[in-house]
């Protein structure tokens, strides 16, 4: 009896190897991942700010053309190019994120906003890349008269998977748990965006320069993550005195979009 029950533990030790295996293979790749903090919200009294650029040392690149493979009579009206790294004529790069890592309180998730919209017009998504607190309700919206499929991947959150045909005007969604969440269309595979799903507001998307700014932050000395969706993630240091605001200017290497 003891050699059999030996063997028994010893195959089901085996297959629920196998199946976490197979699970791990069939999921996305990590990815950055905002971290998950205990975040209280207080009045800031002269409050900074963190403000700067962010930019490319290497060549400003001009963005991939995307092939419009289905529904051209809609989705070929624009242009499609590739937004994993948009620099412009002053090195600036749109698109990457600025936070501050680690912070324990300050202003409330409210002040990142109450409407946040993820638009598909075009087939493209709008914005490329977002900002959104947790447990905040995001609109989905489908302009174009065709069928969307909009299908999320993450690690913490449940996978929102879900066909949005031409009289579906709107979806809605939310997420509970902090996380970059990845999000495509299963219909039109060039459509892509990164959602950042947040716990404190201390978050800036950069504008077509690269420019970004924090505003509100308490004085004191952070640590500042510079995430981009092509060139990765960098940190660096900084400090706020009360009522002023603090310089950062990062540039990305060139090697980092290799």
């Amino acid at each position: 009896m003891q050699a059999v029950l030996s063997w028994f533990v010893a195959v089901t030790t085996a297959l629920t190897l196998m199946r976490h295996s197979s699970s791990a293979e069939n999921k996305p790749e990590a990815a950055n991942t905002p971290e998950a903090s205990v975040y209280t919200a207080v009045k800031v009294v002269s409050g900074g700010a963190v403000a700067g650029t962010i930019t490319y040392s290497g060549k400003a690149m001009a963005p991939k053309k995307l092939a419009v493979t289905k529904d051209t009579q809609v989705c070929g009206k624009v242009e499609h190019v590739d937004e994993s790294l948009l620099v412009g004529a002053n090195g600036g790069i749109k698109n990457a994120v600025v936070s501050i890592k680690g912070i324990k309180s300050g202003k409330g998730l409210e002040t990142l906003g109450t409407s946040f919209v993820l638009d598909q017009k075009g087939c493209m998504y709008t914005p490329h890349v977002s900002v959104v607190p947790v447990n905040a309700t995001l609109k989905i919206v489908n302009p174009d008269g065709i069928l969307h499929n909009i299908h999320t991947y993450s690690q913490k959150n449940p996978p929102f998977n879900k066909s949005q045909p031409q009289f579906k005007k709107e979806m809605t969604t939310s997420f509970a748990q902090a996380e970059l969440v990845a999000a495509k269309c299963d219909v039109h595979g060039w459509m892509s965006a990164s959602i950042l799903v947040v716990d404190q507001p201390y978050y800036a998307v950069t504008d077509a320069t690269g420019a970004f700014k924090l505003t509100d932050v308490p004085a004191g000395t952070y640590t500042v993550e510079i995430w981009q969706e092509k060139l990765g993630t960098k940190t660096a240091q900084v400090t706020v005195a009360a009522g002023q605001t603090a310089t950062l200017n990062f540039a990305f290497p060139a090697a980092a979009a290799n």
